[in-house]
């Protein structure tokens, strides 16, 4: 039975969030967990105590993972509830178990800096893991320090469910010790993996395998083997092949991009372990056109539309580029540099800008002039507006593609919700 203490929390914490939506300060969530967990610092525990947890986590598509694996589990017999506006701190999660009115499955997406920390409340029955990447290195430190602590906790809990991402050398490090379903994914950005995170030596790279082979010095850390592959199509950003025990199941998305088809892949083991067979998985996880604005089409105001797509780190901006050099669209690069998104923009020197040379292009956002800069590096001549819509109407053509940062891509975002009737 829920404690007094708990039920006073929950209202308390209720009210704080009626009261920042009524006041246009924000949607409520992250407010009212806080007074929630302020008044009933055993708030998570209690409450999830009538849920089965699956955590989701990494640094790049935590979201749409949390999404798709939502929607490839809708059929099934447990009431879901999710954290669906992308609030993944403590602060996010505490509503969202607050507000169960029965006992179900909880999908959560938990910030990978936040996962040790909720492990013990929630006692997750699954951890869903994508990647680990450099991102706002002024707020959560270097990519190694994430791997190691979560590796701690896997150490004193061996018996944690895992479905992870065996393409990723600093997620294999961190869950092996765990019970682990390896599912390859493939990798694209390998800049935060060059090293073993074993031993420290260079690892072997082999398209996409590594390697720490001991008869060149190193410590015999590999890739594992994996239960399931995902093999990319000659358009790979359309739709790939994954192979689960050798059984081959083809997946097409609404959303675009290599990136999304991989997040799509950890989902549908995710809901296989649930019962739900993956070709059922997958068309469920079809229907899906945007996650929380990711993809959606905004209105430009001229008659026009602009897909918006949310890039927060290099490892993400290198594969929306990859996705967008070989169509015709015209691109508007929107940064930002608030506490939310990182307040160093050093990072754009580690983005392939050169894939946009051919399209016409747009600096924008509060650091349009640093992304102005790093463009001309490139000789790609932006335009340059602080506002991204406003520099979106200034560039020519049917297909614009405007790629925000975080707090940029949140703006937009409201925009779009308001847009709509």
């Amino acid at each position: 039975m829920t404690s007094l203490r708990t039920r006073v929390a929950i209202s308390s914490g209720r009210m704080a969030g009626a009261v920042s939506r009524l006041t246009g300060r924000g949607q409520g969530a992250t407010i009212s967990g806080r007074v929630m967990n302020a008044i009933a610092p055993n708030l998570l525990r209690d409450s999830a105590q009538s849920q089965k947890v699956v955590i989701v986590s990494s640094t790049n598509g935590k979201t749409t993972t949390t999404r798709l694996l939502v929607d490839a589990l809708v059929e099934s017999d447990f009431p879901i509830i999710t954290n669906a506006t992308g609030a993944n701190l403590a602060s996010g999660i505490a509503p969202v178990l607050a507000g169960a009115k029965q006992s179900g499955l909880a999908i959560l997406e938990v910030d990978e800096r936040v996962v040790s920390k909720v492990i013990d409340p929630l006692n997750p029955v699954l951890l869903v893991l994508g990647n680990l990447s450099r991102d706002q290195l002024d707020r959560y430190g270097e990519v190694h320090a994430v791997s190691a602590a979560w590796r701690k906790l896997f150490i004193a809990n061996p018996s944690l469910a895992v479905i992870a991402n065996s393409s990723d050398p600093n997620i294999v490090w961190a869950a092996s010790p765990g019970t682990v379903t390896w599912v390859a994914l493939g990798r694209s950005w390998r800049e935060d993996a060059n090293t073993c995170p074993s031993c420290g030596r260079l690892l072997e790279w082999t398209n996409d395998s590594y390697d720490c082979p001991i008869d060149n010095g190193g410590c015999g850390f590999t890739q594992p083997e994996a239960v399931a592959h995902l093999n990319f199509s000659e358009d790979e950003n359309e739709s790939a092949t994954l192979l689960i025990q050798e059984k081959s199941h083809e997946l097409r998305l609404a959303l675009p991009g290599k990136w999304n088809l991989a997040n799509a892949a950890l989902a549908v083991v995710a809901a296989n372990s649930f019962g739900v067979t993956p070709k059922r998985a997958i068309a469920l996880m079809a229907t899906v056109t945007n996650v929380a604005g990711r993809n959606m089409k905004l209105p430009l105001g001229d008659g026009r539309n602009a897909q918006v797509l949310l890039a927060k780190n290099p490892a993400g901006w290198t594969e929306v580029l990859q996705y967008l050099s070989p169509r015709s669209t015209q691109v508007v690069v929107a940064v930002n540099a608030r506490v939310a998104d990182g307040k160093d923009t050093s990072w754009l020197y580690d983005v392939p800008y050169q894939l946009l040379r051919g399209h016409s292009v747009a600096a924008a956002g509060e650091r349009c002039l640093d992304v102005a800069v790093r463009l001309n590096a490139e000789d790609l001549n932006p335009i340059i507006d602080s506002d991204p819509i406003a520099a979106a109407r200034r560039l020519k053509g049917d297909d614009i593609t405007i790629v925000a940062s975080y707090t940029q891509f949140s703006a937009l975002y409201d925009k779009y919700r308001k847009s709509k009737p």
